[in-house]
């Protein structure tokens, strides 16, 4: 990949990055079930607004659902009326928003620096481990990192133009963000370019951008409607629901125990970034040097924020980090040239295939000392799962990637990017498959056969609302009484009294009980 000028040959990047994206999103939207909690969680409210036509409010299992604003419902919704109720329809606007995630992420920033380092950062946006994972997640995420990474790009051209159609841009993306996921999509940009500006010792600057008239009231124009809306028809159980619970609880405590200790997203990071971590390391390495330009600041401030807010939460996902995996991936792209080794970039993925290669190994003893049967059957399945086909499978992609690191006639780029297309590939048509077989397929058909019998379900001690979803019902949370059909899982079969098994598999279990 050669690079070209600032204005040519944008087209055939953006061909080449819309191939990824196809690839790795689209193509492979299907390949797994429903993952619970959160996929399950986002489907089933928007099956739910689909049957009810409410579509102010979102239910879950029939219950008011406050845990994120309405807009990634409404496009899932639209969806569903589209292609029909499915997988791929439920996590299609995830794909659709996670591509123009990085396609905005390309056309801004050759703007800003040369073609290759804009190609180069979307690319590995869009090979790297977590985010081909959140863009084909049913959830909000994709949607949020479209409308955040829009946010803070138009922020850094407006500084670099002082384009206040730029600075509208902003406002409105922070609107929609704002309809996405909440005060997150504010809080992040207003922070991120106060400490910018202070750092800079223009204030009034920022004063002036945060203030602008125009850009508050389209903001309010695109947000405030659903918002008032919603507080007449829900109350004040709005209110505590999302912007207390949801929001300030989020961070002042650990909500729905997601917790961590203040190094929490140090191996998120490194996990998360595969197979490019070992460039984020030559990134860290010539970071002082980097700083010595505007807009590397810029990019540097705003993901260092994303990671010292994240780790002073209380609550603490993986997914959070990605918020400042934009910036990351730009910078990265522009270290490239002063890796010292570049063709040792290749062992970090090399190393996940070793784990992948070691797990049949490790599996037995680990099931020996299982804490439950819930996780004994889980590992059970796992052995049988990985067997010679997931080894031959794992041994191609090392080898594809060992022969990319010793090739000697293509440039560190080319190399790069063909490392991270075939872990994407390795990643979406072998692992998530596995995973979703093992985890999520035993849901998926227990919820069909409660479906095609025309059972109700009672849900005991676990929390499946993917199970809603392909039943199409709702279910009852609570003890189960005599003669009902339970969901639960081999956990806690014991504790009933000579319960008739109807299905089991992967440790999930639907069974009658005694009358």
């Amino acid at each position: 990949m050669t690079d070209q000028s600032p204005q040519s040959g944008a087209g055939l990047y953006a061909a080449i990055l819309g191939v990824l994206i196809f690839a790795g999103f689209f193509a492979v939207l299907g390949n797994a079930p429903l993952f619970d909690v959160d996929e399950g969680a986002f489907s089933e409210a928007t099956r739910e607004m689909l049957r009810s036509g409410n579509y102010l409010t979102t239910y879950l299992n029939d219950v008011p659902r406050y845990d994120k604003p309405v807009l990634i419902y409404w496009l899932q919704l639209l969806s569903v009326r589209t292609f029909g109720l499915s997988e791929f329809a439920f996590r299609f606007p995830s794909a659709l928003f996670a591509g123009g995630w990085a396609m905005t992420m390309f056309f801004f920033a050759r703007r800003e620096f040369s073609q290759r380092d804009a190609f180069l950062g979307a690319a590995m946006l869009v090979l790297s481990l977590q985010v081909t994972i959140i863009a084909k997640a049913a959830i909000a995420d994709a949607l949020l990192n479209f409308f955040l990474a829009l946010t803070m790009l138009a922020i850094m051209r407006h500084y670099q133009t002082g384009s206040n159609r730029m600075l509208l841009v902003a406002f409105a993306a922070m609107g929609f963000g704002m309809l996405t996921k909440g005060p997150i999509a504010l809080l992040i940009p207003i922070a991120v370019t106060f400490l910018f500006n202070l750092l800079e010792l223009r204030m009034k600057e920022w004063f002036r951008m945060v203030l602008n008239p125009w850009g508050i009231l389209l903001f309010l124009g695109i947000a405030l409607p659903w918002y008032l809306l919603e507080y007449r028809d829900q109350g004040m159980a709005f209110i505590e629901g999302f912007f207390l619970k949801h929001n300030v609880n989020r961070f002042s405590s650990s909500l729905e125990g997601h917790s961590g200790s203040l190094l929490y997203y140090v191996p998120v990071i490194l996990i998360g970034l595969l197979p490019f971590t070992g460039l984020f390391f030559t990134l860290l390495f010539h970071l002082r040097s980097f700083m010595a330009d505007r807009i590397n600041r810029f990019l540097f401030i705003w993901a260092a924020f994303v990671f010292v807010f994240f780790s002073l939460s209380g609550t603490k996902l993986p997914h959070y980090m990605i918020y400042g995996y934009t910036p990351l991936f730009l910078l990265m792209a522009r270290a490239l040239p002063l890796s010292r080794y570049p063709r040792l970039l290749g062992i970090w993925p090399l190393f996940l295939c070793a784990l992948m290669l070691a797990l049949p190994l490790m599996l037995p003893e680990t099931a020996k000392e299982a804490p439950n049967a819930y996780v004994h059957d889980i590992l059970e399945a796992a052995i049988l799962l990985l067997d010679s086909h997931h080894t031959a499978i794992t041994l191609a992609a090392a080898g594809a990637i060992g022969a990319l690191v010793v090739w000697p006639r293509i440039s560190e780029s080319t190399r790069l990017i063909g490392t991270g297309i075939i872990f994407s590939l390795f990643i979406n048509l072998h692992v998530m498959p596995l995973a979703g077989k093992l985890m999520q397929e035993p849901v998926k058909e227990a919820a069909l056969m409660a479906k095609s019998n025309g059972w109700k379900i009672v849900m005991w001690k676990v929390d499946y609302p993917s199970f809603l979803v392909y039943s199409e019902s709702f279910v009852e949370k609570r003890t189960p009484r005599g003669g009902e059909i339970v969901l639960t899982t081999t956990s806690h079969i014991n504790q009933l009294e000579n319960p008739t098994v109807l299905y089991r598999k992967n440790g999930i279990v639907l069974l009658k009980t005694s009358e």
